[in-house]
């Protein structure tokens, strides 16, 4: 108990560390979610404790995923006039967005020749963690690869967006919002509120409706393509 204790109290400070750095050097190879991760494997392998010890401590932080995602119910409430005034433009997007991963996923699978397992883990990588663990496991797939699978295509999504909306000089928030929404989840969540309140609370809203509709939709594809309908 407590070693649990101890590991959880070192991911916290290892995080609030490095948000810290992050507030000073905003640079993206700064941030916490990327940081934070990084350190703490490091430790874990440097001190030869297994991921089951440390995560006994850290499931703490795991299970609280679930429940700051409904949190973000608040934010939509706030800016819920934005959302009616945009809903089917950010409908079409999440959608275009949600099959395009699928797509370029089982493109990818088929180019390196993954099993059906690991392509059935990488599947629903842009979902938020929770329903992408929750999808992985009724199609077949590993819900570990798909965890870690969801935390590469955040973190990917957040460092990626902001050049993509630079290049392309989307200025406008929801646009933003609905970007890294789409494709990096929380993490692009937290990214998008450094742009704009109205942007992070889109990208909520994208998140929320990607997840859903991975959930109805890639099951659904992931038959087809095992079917040989798909590529």
């Amino acid at each position: 108990m407590i070693q649990a204790g101890f590991w959880l109290l070192c991911t916290v400070i290892i995080y609030l560390a490095a948000k810290r750095i992050y507030l000073t050097f905003p640079k993206i190879y700064f941030t916490p979610l990327l940081i934070t991760p990084l350190v703490v494997i490091t430790i874990i392998i440097i001190s030869g404790v297994s991921y089951d010890t440390y995560n006994k401590g850290a499931v703490w932080l795991t299970n609280l995923v679930e429940p700051a995602t409904i949190a973000l119910a608040v934010m939509l409430y706030k800016h819920i006039n934005v959302l009616k005034k945009n809903i089917l433009a950010i409908l079409v997007s999440v959608c275009c967005g949600a099959m395009t991963a699928f797509l370029s996923t089982t493109a990818l699978a088929q180019l390196f020749g993954l099993k059906n397992d690991i392509l059935a883990s990488l599947a629903p990588r842009t979902a938020t963690t929770p329903i992408a663990v929750s999808i992985s496991g009724m199609i077949g797939g590993v819900p570990t690869i798909t965890a870690v699978a969801t935390m590469i295509t955040g973190l990917i999504g957040m460092i990626m967006g902001p050049l993509i909306i630079k290049w392309c000089s989307i200025r406008n928030p929801i646009g933003q919002g609905t970007l890294f929404g789409t494709s990096a989840h929380s993490a692009g969540i937290s990214k998008a509120f450094e742009y704009d309140g109205v942007a992070g609370s889109i990208a909520s809203i994208a998140m929320i409706l990607t997840a859903f509709i991975t959930l109805i939709i890639v099951p659904w594809l992931l038959a087809l393509f095992r079917q040989g309908f798909l590529l």
